[in-house]
């Protein structure tokens, strides 16, 4: 995701690496979302990352699921920092723009993208940076699917991001 001329999603990684680097990594496993991922809380030496994240203004807090990040925030915000620095769209709304856009044109409003390539069987939704130049041959055994769940479930896999 970009924030307008910003690649905030860069700057975001970069933030991440900065925070990481030559520090001993780990994670706390709180859950599992609906699709079977991990949820969990991580740390740097110790160090909340995903507080550090969002005080630096590189990360939003997903107030919808927890309150944890909600002070952090509204500290970044205050300063302008990050993605406080101007109006942009948290991840969540600009994948479910992406996604309704996209849906109102997929067959059967089922907008995520089944590939096949070398790589394997791979499912692209419509935030996904290949997806405007994926195209579907259903000749191949390429299809389309309704969610990432369903695409999982039949045995395809998210793209890898570098």
């Amino acid at each position: 995701q970009k924030c307008g001329d910003w690649n905030c999603g860069s700057a975001a990684t970069e933030a991440l690496v900065e925070i990481t680097k030559g520090r001993d990594v780990t994670c706390d496993a709180l859950s599992e979302d609906g699709y079977g991922r991990v949820i969990a809380t991580c740390f740097a030496d110790g160090d909340d990352i995903g507080g550090a994240l969002v005080d630096k203004g590189m990360a939003w807090a997903f107030l919808r699921y927890s309150d944890a990040y909600a002070e952090n925030e509204a500290a970044a915000r205050a300063r302008s920092l990050g993605v406080w620095t101007g109006s942009y769209p948290t991840p969540w709304d600009f994948r479910a723009r992406r996604w309704s856009t996209e849906a109102a044109e997929a067959p059967e409003g089922c907008p995520i993208k089944g590939n096949i390539s070398q790589n394997g069987r791979i499912y692209h939704a419509p935030w996904s940076p290949w997806y405007q130049r994926t195209r579907i041959n259903t000749a191949r055994g390429e299809r389309w699917f309704c969610s990432e769940a369903d695409a999982i479930a039949a045995g395809w896999r998210a793209p890898y991001w570098n």
